[in-house]
Order: C-alpha cells, then sequence, then structure tokens
C-alpha cells in the first residue's frame, strides 16, 4: 500500500507478479488443486488523492485475478493489507457478489484486521470483551465471504491499520 499509485498501476503490477508465480509454479511441476493463493487486494496507494469505492476496489481485484490465477486454484484468501476492519470486510463481501468466470473460494486471512478490535477491547486481561470483539470480526468476515455482509452489522474500527514501510 506504500506509494500515491492509482488502483490500476497496483493492479498492471499485480497482474505481472502474479503471473509470474504461477509460471514459476508451472515449471516447478505444482499441483494447483493443492494450493491457496494469499494476495492483497487490489487497491490504489495510501497516498494516493482519490480512493477508490469499495464496489471498484472488489471488480479490479477480482478482474486482476481473472487475468492471472488458474481456475484449477481452488481458493484466494486476501491479506487485509493495512486496511480498516470494517472496509476489508466490505471489500470481501463485494467480491462475493460479483460473477466470478473462475470458481474459486474467496476468502481472508486477515491478521490485523481480525485482531486489532479484539486486542484493543481485551487490553491484556479482559477476556470476555475480547472474545467478543473476535466473535463480532470473525462473524463479519463470515459473512463477507458469502456475500452477505451488511456494512456495519458488526462492531468494528474504520481506524485505518496501514503502517508504511511495514516489514513482516
Amino acid at each position: 500500500m506504500d506509494g500515491d499509485h492509482t488502483i490500476e498501476k497496483t493492479a498492471e503490477v499485480q497482474e505481472e507478479v502474479i503471473k509470474q508465480v504461477y509460471i514459476a509454479c508451472q515449471a516447478n511441476g505444482v499441483f494447483l488443486e493443492g494450493t491457496i493463493l494469499k494476495p492483497s487486494m487490489t487497491v490504489n496507494g495510501a497516498d494516493c488523492p482519490t480512493k477508490a469505492d469499495p464496489m471498484k476496489v472488489a471488480e479490479m481485484t477480482i478482474r486482476t485475478m481473472e487475468r492471472c490465477v488458474p481456475a484449477s486454484v481452488p481458493g484466494i484468501v486476501f491479506l487485509s493489507g493495512g486496511l480498516s476492519q470494517e472496509a476489508a470486510s466490505v471489500y470481501l463481501n463485494n467480491m462475493n457478489t460479483l460473477y466470478r468466470k473462475a470458481l474459486w473460494n474467496v476468502s481472508f486471512s486477515y491478521g490485523r484486521a481480525l485482531q486489532h478490535s479484539c486486542l484493543k477491547a481485551w487490553k491484556g486481561s479482559d477476556v470476555e470483551e475480547g472474545q467478543k470483539a473476535l466473535i463480532a470480526r470473525a462473524q463479519a468476515n463470515s459473512e463477507a465471504s458469502k456475500g452477505a455482509y451488511v456494512a456495519g452489522s458488526q462492531p468494528s474500527s474504520d481506524e485505518q491499520l496501514f503502517v508504511a514501510g511495514y516489514t513482516y
């Protein structure tokens, strides 16, 4: 997410990177039916002056995946990539309402966007509140993975979780 690039530039770069991943998989005899892809969503850079609306993010992400992920891959699980909890759920939900050529399971593999609220509620000792917040986010993302999430229906933070230069 670092940078001021447009969503179109993100899509262009993602397509090339993911295509190269699958070229390498083919060259190495990887059994694609036994794999899951874990990419970021197709979004504009954090410093881009124009922000794509949630449906455009979903459309561009699915378009990007359709251009380079083989249909034999059974699932794509997205990183939240510094998005707010609510944005990550809404984007995933929108992806699951779109027609897709490939029948991948499109779901989530969120870290910060799943844990942020529960860690804040837990505060190191309030297990009940931490669990309640975690269940709410898990419910929201479960619904989003089926295209059934109603924005704002579960308690969440819309706080941006992006950290410039973040490394794992």
